[in-house]
């Protein structure tokens, strides 16, 4: 399996990735959205709730553009809830016109991520902005802040910073603070911290409490995930699956 990755450099917060691997690991939620191509075709992965198994898209080679939570719906056109735990082919989001432009674009370079990349990078240029929110409530969130607290700091009711995370993110601000709280405990873990540790530093009650947690978002064990059964790849800002196969 070949799997490498990098920031980049015109998309703030996205990593570009490829990967020549089929089956293998699982790929776990992380908050995210990519943009992907496919031996010639372009998909999106929405954002996750659960693990995807190995091989759910079929191809032989994968590149991709890993975006930022919260900034993907506004590039797409299309609310991250409408695509939550689906991988979807782009031209069954855009008109086939404005599909076959993007293709020919990411054609054009001879490294697919290249192309990914520019076009994300020309999308930007004339679509709406993200939500203003967003980077603010994946920052609130990482820092352990409370969904009620985040939404008083926002001037927003509970329902409405609900309804906004739906749109930015695929689910509310409670699902993305424990997948956003999973990354941290699993960064933690594949470092080789004590799992009594990581529970205390990411944010646990207790250890039963993040072997539940990592069971119910990941499907598998702690234990597993850090010996690298699942075959995670690192990516922004803490290990995960490529979205290819998993």
């Amino acid at each position: 399996m070949v799997y490498e990755e990098a920031p980049s450099r015109d998309v703030p917060g996205a990593v570009l990735w490829r990967t020549t691997a089929r089956g293998g690991s699982a790929v776990l939620p992380d908050g995210c959205m990519d943009l992907l191509w496919v031996d010639g075709r372009l998909l999106v992965a929405g954002p996750d709730t659960g693990p995807h198994p190995a091989g759910e898209i079929p191809g032989g080679a994968f590149a991709g553009i890993r975006f930022a939570p919260g900034t993907a719906p506004a590039l797409l056109g299309v609310p991250a809830h409408a695509l939550r735990d689906r991988r979807v082919e782009l031209a069954d989001l855009w008109p086939a016109r404005e599909t076959r432009r993007a293709s020919g674009l990411v054609e054009a370079y001879g490294d697919a991520r290249e192309g990914l990349e520019a076009l994300a990078r020309t999308r930007a240029a004339t679509a709406a902005a993200p939500d203003p929110l967003a980077a603010e409530v994946v920052a609130r969130l990482g820092a352990g802040e409370a969904v009620a607290a985040i939404a008083r700091a926002a001037g927003l009711g509970e329902r409405q910073l609900h309804r906004r995370s739906l749109a930015a993110f695929g689910y509310g601000p409670r699902t993305l603070g424990r997948i956003l709280r999973l990354r941290r405990a699993l960064a933690l873990a594949r470092a080789g911290l004590p799992y009594a540790e990581v529970a205390c530093v990411a944010g646990y009650a207790d250890q039963a409490h993040l072997a539940r947690e990592v069971r119910a978002l990941a499907g598998t064990t702690l234990r597993a995930y850090a010996a690298g059964a699942d075959g995670a790849k690192s990516e922004t800002p803490e290990p995960s699956g490529s979205r290819t196969t998993a």
